[in-house]
């Protein structure tokens, strides 16, 4: 890799590092857990 492309991985790894604190910190962890759990059952059959 050159040098470009470890940069624009870098500022993509901390916009998603930035992105997933923003939604931390909003308290979002709580229904991306629910919609996963969700989205589990309904593909075991259960819900």
């Amino acid at each position: 890799m050159n040098r470009r492309e470890n940069a624009l991985t870098a500022a993509l790894l901390a916009a998603g590092a930035v992105l997933i604190a923003a939604g931390a910190a909003a308290g979002q962890h709580g229904q991306v857990l629910a919609k996963a759990v969700r989205i589990c059952l309904e593909c075991i059959g259960i819900g």
